[in-house]
């Protein structure tokens, strides 16, 4: 009997969060045949949900980064001031990250180790986080924020700016000194010298230059 798309999904997502687990138990990535094997159902139904590899592993990424998608949108909604909410986009992902490698660092390097193995598979959450970081910048541009720079611009500077806090690994080799009164204080930094209005020879900054 067809499942329902409902049931489909929730299939799917039981997999998922079963091939995780199995990850962790083996601290290396799963193969394909070994996520059959293991799923409990009969071939035909494994492949009826998952069409090859990808797709599962794009399950598996999925139901990994749910967590941080739904912060993403739900800060994305709140009607916090700019500063606060350009602060809160990046600190609760980076909490859910924290916390994962706090709870178990060999899980947590070796699923770093598989997104990085298979960066195609997960760059869109990447260019999704930067489409609403893009939202963000237009929002606080809108109350004289940002002054002089393209949105494009400012999401390389911000994403530079900020990337040892949205990038898994860095727990890995930063750790505690990661924090979030750290992250804070680089966000009002951004807020306060963020522009381009210095000119072209020294955008957002007041007297250092950079030569040509």
């Amino acid at each position: 009997m067809p499942l329902t798309d409902t049931a489909r999904e929730a299939e799917r997502e039981r997999i998922a969060r079963h091939v995780l687990d199995l990850v962790k138990e083996r601290g290396a990535e799963v193969p394909w045949s070994v996520a059959m094997s293991e799923s409990g159902l009969t071939r035909a139904r494994f492949e009826s949900l998952f069409a090859d590899y990808d797709d599962l592993f794009d399950a598996v990424a999925q139901t990994w980064f749910a967590p941080q998608l739904a912060v993403m949108e739900e800060v994305l909604a709140s009607s916090l001031p700019p500063q606060r909410k350009m602060y809160e986009f990046f600190c609760r992902r980076f909490v859910i990250s924290r916390e994962r490698f706090r709870a178990d660092p060999v899980f947590f390097n070796t699923l770093c180790e598989m997104g990085a193995a298979n960066f195609e598979r997960v760059r869109s959450y990447v260019d999704l986080a930067d489409h609403y970081l893009c939202e963000l910048i237009a929002e606080a541009q809108a109350e004289g924020f940002f002054a002089g720079l393209e949105i494009d611009e400012a999401l390389s500077l911000i994403n530079q700016m900020i990337s040892n806090y949205t990038l898994p690994d860095a727990l890995i080799y930063l750790g505690d000194k990661l924090t979030e009164q750290k992250l804070a204080r680089i966000v009002d930094t951004m807020f306060i010298g963020l522009s381009g209005e210095a000119g072209a020879d020294a955008a957002g900054v007041n007297a250092l230059k950079v030569a040509s």
